[in-house]
């Protein structure tokens, strides 16, 4: 480190422009990102859902419908001069209503009256749709120019859409309300009115590079849109507050400003190195998840983290080089209070707290897995959530899978279509042998309605289900569903539909989610393990911030709410990853603090040098979480925001609170299995 310190400020001028050059390619880069709203994309590609959508794609050009139009007050005939309109909508792919069901040109008192009542009653019409996604915007608008106040729209693209269209700009609102609440936050507990700018510079650069190499990636997901630049913000902000303290620390012993800031670079390159490790193996153990989310989120933030890091160690330096008389000039007194009794309180409460969490970690462990979790795109939140309790009164819920079999054998598509119909749930089933009957050659059916229905490899049955996408009823359907396909047709039958990916998302993430916990444990336990060179401070460190992780994660049980299990695993390795410095900092301290102090001194002076540091760092971590949870329309992104708020304060106060007295109370074992230290024991 010590010849690149030096490199870096006598080519200053070279660092800022490379970083120029870097940051004008990254603008241009970062438009040809594009995002993805469908979690469902996330699947593996081994999982029996997403399979089952591969040979769709290739079998069909229509797949499951994903919306439904509800229009009041019409007649039959009305009904079906409204499909005829919403057909020839660009975009629109396929309608279905009663007529593809039953023959709507005999008596409706003949039509099976389950049949007749799914479609059409109290001059009620309920429509499904398939809706092209990349068309959906005008598609959606022009049928609401059709049905006007006669009805409404809703279901999965619907929302889907509205969620596109809200969260576009979300990233930069949160950024427009963080960065001032930051500013001011820096402002009070940094000596320079200017330092604080030159901070916000610097990690708004590495996050400037970071979205611009996202485009190597092709695509990212909105959850990591909206989140990945808050965060990286947020977490990185430490590394530029220790160079510029060192800087002036250096200045102080009568350095030139050259001198000064080489000696910063390599003085803090450890602690900074360090602490950015931790937080990349939090972040970056959410890569191995088979939910390719985590991967998507992991590697952009694991990324950000990095150039974070390359951008305090090389552009802030030339930055502060240059601007250091003005640094000067906006110097200030810290308003930061002295924490010394603090300290003493620390001490004074610290047996009670480490009472308290023995007595609730357990109970907090065991209840934070019991949480009620949703797994898919329903926990994203619902713009038309109205709307569908409107349909859903009058219809009830209305959910499709769309199963393919081997075409050919018209007595086995009629068996299993008359077990599908047997199932309670089941309202409606569009087949080949259902709609048109097994009885009636191919050669006189129209192609068209016959391209819906059947070809050479596989027919297509469209199956209507009373349940909500994502329930305990949507889930034993899909295995009663699967149950039947294989009877019949053992592995040769296909299976697609909202509860078919979301059932198969609860299946993956479920099994992803010990490994990451595990690998996230375990990597920044080996990284605490090399940087103390002990056997006792990673476990004790790792205790400290877990613990207020499970006890986050109690508040939704308790409080009785719907969690989202991607938030749930998410929160697990970020507030670990962004946090433990918290842990770290404060226990480096101990130890340096111990060598000429008595324990009960040393602990709690270090609580008086560190609370500073960590309450600064945290209340910036807090108020991103804050920001995200207030103005995500996101259910994930939202929940999520709130979920490290509150982690991030949980970890503060354990830290400050607990930790100290656990140092204390496990001295003579941390000496004993910690390498090369000598603890101070009086003359």
């Amino acid at each position: 480190m010590n010849n690149i310190a030096e490199k870096v400020i006598k080519h200053k001028r070279f660092v800022l422009i490379l970083f120029f050059i870097v940051i004008v390619i990254s603008v241009m880069l970062s438009k040809l990102v594009s995002v993805n709203y469908d979690l469902m994309d996330y699947l593996p590609k081994d999982s029996k859902s997403t399979i089952s959508l591969q040979v769709m794609n290739k079998e069909f050009t229509k797949l499951t419908p994903n919306a439904r139009v509800l229009i009041s007050d019409v007649s039959v005939t009305q009904s079906l001069e409204y499909k005829n309109k919403i057909s020839d909508v660009d975009g629109v792919m396929e309608v279905t209503w009663l007529d593809d069901e039953a023959n709507i040109y005999q008596p409706l008192e003949s039509i099976d009256e389950k049949t007749h009542a799914n479609w059409y009653k109290e001059q009620n019409s309920i429509f499904t749709l398939l809706i092209d996604d990349n068309k959906s915007d005008m598609a959606i608008s022009e049928i609401k120019n059709i049905i006007g106040d006669k009805g409404e729209i809703s279901g999965a693209i619907v929302d889907a859409t509205s969620a596109k269209n809200s969260s576009g700009s979300e990233s930069g609102k949160m950024m427009i309300y963080l960065i001032p609440i930051i500013l001011i936050i820096l402002l009070f507990t940094t000596s320079s009115w200017f330092e604080p700018v030159l901070f916000i510079v610097a990690i708004f650069v590495s996050i400037i590079i970071n979205n611009g190499t996202n485009a190597f990636l092709g695509e990212i997901s909105s959850i990591t849109k909206t989140t990945s630049s808050v965060l990286q913000l947020a977490v990185s902000m430490d590394y530029s507050i220790f160079l510029l303290h060192r800087f002036a620390e250096f200045r102080k012993n009568g350095e030139n400003v050259k001198d000064a800031m080489v000696s910063a670079m390599k003085k803090s390159f450890s602690s900074i190195f360090s602490s950015g490790l931790t937080t990349i193996i939090g972040f970056g153990a959410l890569i191995i998840m088979r939910f390719k989310l985590g991967p998507d989120l992991g590697i952009v933030l694991s990324k950000g983290i990095i150039f974070s890091l390359l951008s305090v160690m090389l552009l802030l330096p030339v930055l502060t080089v240059y601007t250091y008389k003005l640094i000067d000039k906006t110097n200030h007194k810290s308003f930061l209070p002295s924490f010394d009794k603090f300290g003493k309180l620390s001490l004074r409460i610290g047996l009670p707290v480490i009472i308290l969490i023995s007595i609730i970690i357990i109970p907090s462990y065991m209840a934070q897995s019991k949480n009620d979790f949703m797994y898919g795109a329903s926990v994203m939140g619902s713009a038309s959530s109205s709307e569908i309790s409107k349909t859903d009164k009058l219809f009830g819920k209305a959910n499709n899978m769309v199963l393919l079999v081997p075409s050919g054998d018209v007595a086995t598509q009629k068996n299993i279509y008359d077990d599908l119909m047997d199932l309670p749930y089941v309202t409606s089933v569009i087949s080949y042998v259902g709609t048109i009957g097994p009885n009636i050659p191919q050669s006189i059916i129209p192609k068209e309605k016959l391209a819906n229905l059947t070809n050479d490899n596989y027919s297509r049955m469209i199956i209507q289900v009373s349940t909500a996408e994502e329930s305990e009823a949507a889930f034993k359907a899909v295995e009663e569903i699967r149950t039947l396909g294989q009877k019949y047709y053992s592995d040769k039958y296909y299976l697609a539909g909202g509860s078919v990916n979301v059932y198969d998302m609860k299946e993956t993430v479920i099994h992803d989610n010990m490994l990451v916990t595990i690998v996230s444990i375990l990597g920044i336990g080996l990284i605490l393990m090399f940087t103390f060179k002990s056997l006792s401070l990673p476990l004790i460190l790792l205790l400290t911030i877990e613990s207020s992780v499970w006890i986050n994660l109690v508040f939704p049980y308790f409080a009785g709410q719907k969690m989202a299990y991607i938030g749930f695993m998410i929160i697990s390795s970020v507030q670990l990853g962004s946090t433990v410095d918290y842990a770290i900092l404060l226990a480096n301290r101990y130890i340096e603090n111990r060598k000429h102090l008595f324990k009960k001194a040393a602990a709690v002076q270090t609580v008086s040098d560190t609370a500073g540091s960590i309450l600064t760092s945290a209340s910036i971590l807090i108020m991103a979480g804050l920001i995200m949870g207030a103005i995500s329309t996101n259910g994930v992104t939202g929940q999520l925001g709130t979920l490290i708020a509150r982690g991030t304060f949980l970890s503060a106060s354990m830290v400050l609170l607990f930790l100290p007295s656990s140092l204390m109370f496990l001295d003579k074992v941390i000496e004993k299995t910690t390498l090369n230290i000598n603890f101070y024991k009086g003359e």
